[in-house]
């Protein structure tokens, strides 16, 4: 997690560790009778129902945290609003909304456009919206054969995209992260001519992660590799003075599962599944708008679900997982086409198709039957409102979508997966996992924006 500023608490009254009233215990008691309330002492008015009178009080300054956030995503979500506009959407009174704006103007997270908006009663008011410089978030995505940064300004809107093709593949961790900081670097040199200042970086990987260290990463081949410590240091030495960015790192598909959540065309829908097609097969579950990480935070591996026993071998270590028959490099060596050609071998993949390539066809077919096969295990298990298909899988769906659609009509249980639901959809564009952890950032800073509210951010 990015730091912050620390949100102080009330103490609990009675002293710093709460002391506990104590029932007189002069007569039987029932172990299961719920001991009598207290009386408060004489001239002070007994406590609401359903309020512990030893429950820690919001602070004041917690209450004005909690507000500047409410406005500042109100601005967001609104994309132009007026403060009339914010108090309406927000339920605060227009005079405790000026004032949480007035803050927000000076710390430079709102701009005024000099535009009027006329309500449907009372005085026009000036147009307020998110500001276009200051404070922004850095996303690096690192996967086997590309290294991909991004800046977002606090709208969320791509303002910096540098995209580097690279054999990352057993490369050792050192010298990739090495290299994707001096991608970093430029990107950040771009994103200070436009006045952006990014008060956090966010790296995108490909496998197991957990508190910034890459537990396995199979396909490129690292173990045990603190990936956030390492990147630091490297973006530190590119650019010895400036001050130093907080990184965290995180797993390339729940970050794109979040981009879709943030960005993409969703509609109401917060609980869905997100399988991110690369060289692995990754995934994602979003449950009602929240990131489902898991235990440990490897929720969502499902490119390492065994399909057959006796399949392949992975590079996981196991054999017949879905990775060996749905994956990059999977798909283009059932069609024939060079698998070390990346992109470009993807998109000569979905040409073929397009002109009724057969052996292209039948690699999309048996792969898109297998996806569908492991999905509808997760289907089953919880009921999302979509399926979404990203990464290699987005260009791909047309030919993709079918054979698993009909996996999934048959095996999901009844109800569950109406043929004509389309509930099976490609990923929206530009919800890929670079933004989606450059937007990670920025959301931070709508959480708190106290915290990182001051016109000199890092830069």
């Amino acid at each position: 997690m990015l730091r912050r500023s620390p949100v102080r608490r009330a103490a609990p009254p009675g002293g710093g560790h709460g002391a506990a009233l104590r029932p007189d215990r002069t007569h039987a008691v029932d172990p299961f009778e719920a001991p009598p309330r207290p009386r408060p002492p004489a001239g002070r008015p007994a406590a609401r129902p359903g309020r512990d009178p030893l429950e820690p009080k919001a602070g004041r300054d917690t209450v004005r945290r909690h507000n500047l956030s409410l406005v500042l995503r109100a601005v967001r979500d609104a994309g132009e609003t007026t403060r009339a506009g914010i108090s309406a959407r927000v339920g605060l009174t227009r005079a405790a909304i000026s004032s949480l704006v007035e803050q927000l103007l000076e710390a430079g997270f709102l701009s005024e456009s000099g535009k009027t908006f006329s309500g449907h009663a009372g005085r026009p008011g000036t147009v307020l919206k998110m500001a276009r410089t200051g404070v922004a978030g850095l996303g690096v995505e690192i996967n086997v054969d590309y290294v991909s940064v991004c800046v977002v300004d606090l709208a969320g809107t791509d303002r910096v995209r540098l995209v580097e093709h690279l054999d990352n593949r057993g490369g050792a961790p050192s010298r990739v992260l090495a290299r994707a900081a001096r991608i970093a670097a430029r990107a950040l040199a771009s994103a200070d001519e436009q006045e952006l200042r990014p008060v956090g970086a966010a790296l995108a990987l490909p496998g197991l992660v957990s508190s910034g260290t890459v537990r396995s990463a199979p396909n490129l081949g690292w173990s045990r590799v603190l990936a956030e410590s390492l990147f630091a240091e490297a973006l530190t030495a590119q650019r010895p003075q400036r001050p130093a960015l907080p990184v965290r790192a995180e797993n390339e598909a729940n970050l794109a599962a979040l981009a879709e959540l943030w960005f993409g065309g969703l509609g109401d829908a917060r609980t869905f599944l997100y399988i991110s097609g690369e060289i692995g097969v990754g995934g994602a579950l979003v449950l009602g708008g929240e990131l489902l990480r898991g235990a440990h935070g490897f929720a969502g591996e499902i490119g390492h679900a065994v399909v057959a026993p006796d399949g392949p071998e992975c590079r996981c270590g196991s054999r017949g997982c879905l990775e060996q028959y749905a994956g990059q490099a999977a798909l283009l060596r059932a069609a024939g086409l060079d698998e070390s050609d990346g992109a470009n071998a993807v998109s000569e993949l979905a040409h073929r198709a397009r002109t009724g390539d057969e052996r292209s066809l039948l690699a999309l077919a048996r792969g898109g039957t297998m996806l569908g096969r492991v999905l509808s295990g997760a289907v089953n298990l919880f009921d999302p409102d979509a399926v979404v298909l990203g990464g290699i899988y987005r260009p791909l769906s047309p030919w993709l979508a079918p054979p698993a659609s009909r996996e999934l009509s048959a095996r999901v249980v009844s109800g569950l997966w109406p043929a004509a639901a389309s509930r099976l959809r490609a990923a929206s564009p530009a919800t890929d996992a670079v933004r989606g952890a450059a937007a990670m950032v920025v959301q931070d800073v709508l959480t708190d924006p106290l915290a990182y509210g001051t016109r000199t951010s890092a830069g």
